[in-house]
């Protein structure tokens, strides 16, 4: 495997911004349980490009690391400069580090597509800062994986609003040598007892609180919890509760990938939260390790290309999407960035013909399990009514809380 340079960091900013424009958003983040397309809010009601024209000369793209690669970081990774060569349309990338952060950029109308996450996306449909997405004018948008198409955190009432970029899954992680038997519980992590003590790592960002929240939808039923994003001041409690005995436990939170690679190598770290990636490197460093989608899923991601609602430049723009979710060029980011691409013919593009089974691209049998990450907000997104969930801010005052 050729080993990505970007890992997933800063997704979840530390601080609740901007969620007023939400406020009334609602349905199931997960891609279990949920009702296709269904938010249960109204968006500002726009307009999806009819046709596609020339192209406009350029394009503004706002985009996580290692999402729209030209060489400049390595020479032999470049989808740019042959969209550039195919479309005439220059590619101008401003790199942001949160999903906050790609929010009030798309605000600016500086820009006109973003690769966002879903903590940012229904804020982006909300406030009417992105529009609808006319598939038809995206021929490779047939090739995506179904269960990528009309979710919850990418379209309103069945209408798509993106076009979906890629997927991976919070997941266990272990040192072999150090940690038996073999866990496939979340309940190695939580366990007050546990012989790991100031060896447990934990993923540092208020967004963690949903891991705490999964294991106790099994672990304690009686709450009643049906969505980790969605809880009520109880809920978040107990959740809050369990991570704070946990913290007893925790030698380091981490949020760098690349330190979290280094804690498992040198034994420091000997079990935790991780991403495959993590897996993968640390594997590169010939740490015995191994990892696990635990029995009670997990957490996970799915960013979706969307399109400004006023875009100067929407040709290129819907130019763009198409490229980036191509066979060749889905797989070469998907294999850069350490992700499963969306694009189920990708997994004949990559240079490591093993990469979609290690992230098990088409494997929705494992994706079924992994609840994708979202903003909580006041509105409970598992449907209930007549009971007001916690938002994120106080997710965030619940963090620095825990984290003392």
């Amino acid at each position: 495997m050729r080993t990505p340079r970007f890992g997933r960091t800063g997704l979840i900013a530390t601080a609740a911004l901007a969620l007023v424009a939400v406020a009334g958003c609602g349905g199931d983040t997960s891609s279990t349980g949920a009702a296709p397309g269904t938010t249960g809010f109204t968006p500002p009601k726009l307009e999806a490009l009819k046709s596609l024209g020339a192209g406009e000369g350029q394009v503004n793209l706002v985009a996580w690391a290692g999402y729209a690669e030209d060489g400049s970081n390595d020479p032999k990774v470049d989808w740019v400069h042959p969209f550039e060569q195919a479309t005439g349309c220059k590619v101008n990338t401003k790199t942001a580090g949160t999903s906050d952060e790609m929010v009030n950029l798309m605000k600016t109308g500086e820009y006109d597509a973003v690769s966002a996450s879903g903590d940012a996306s229904l804020r982006l449909i909300a406030s009417g800062t992105v529009a609808p997405v006319n598939t038809d004018l995206i021929p490779n948008y047939t090739d995506v994986f179904p269960s990528l198409k009309l979710q919850p955190w990418n379209s309103v009432n069945g209408v798509p609003y993106g076009v979906p970029h890629g997927r991976g899954a919070n997941l266990l992680m272990w040192r072999t040598d150090k940690v038996s038997p073999a866990p496939d519980s979340w309940g190695v992590v939580f366990d007050p007892a546990s012989p790991y003590k100031g060896h447990v790592t934990a993923y540092d960002s208020p967004i963690y609180i949903a891991d705490a929240a999964l294991y106790l939808m099994s672990a304690k039923p009686e709450l009643g919890i049906k969505n980790p994003y969605a809880l009520d001041d109880k809920q978040l409690q107990a959740a809050v509760d369990l991570l704070k005995q946990q913290k007893a436990n925790v030698g380091e939170y981490w949020s760098d990938y690349t330190k979290a690679v280094q804690s498992f190598k040198s034994g420091d770290t000997v079990v935790g939260t991780t991403w495959q990636v993590i897996a993968n490197l640390t594997e590169a460093e010939k740490a015995p390790v191994d990892v696990v989608l635990p029995k009670e899923g997990a957490t996970g991601w799915s960013d979706t290309w969307m399109v400004a609602a006023k875009a100067q430049h929407p040709n290129c723009a819907y130019k763009w999407m198409d490229w980036i979710i191509s066979p060749k060029a889905n797989a070469q980011v998907a294999e850069w960035f350490g992700e499963a691409p969306s694009n189920a013919k990708a997994c004949a593009e990559t240079s490591d013909k093993s990469f979609c089974d290690t992230f098990h691209a088409g494997d929705e049998s494992y994706f079924s399990k992994v609840h994708y990450w979202t903003t909580p907000i006041a509105q409970c997104l598992d449907g209930r009514t007549g009971v007001k969930c916690t938002d994120y801010s106080e997710w965030t005052r619940a963090w620095t809380e825990i984290k003392g």
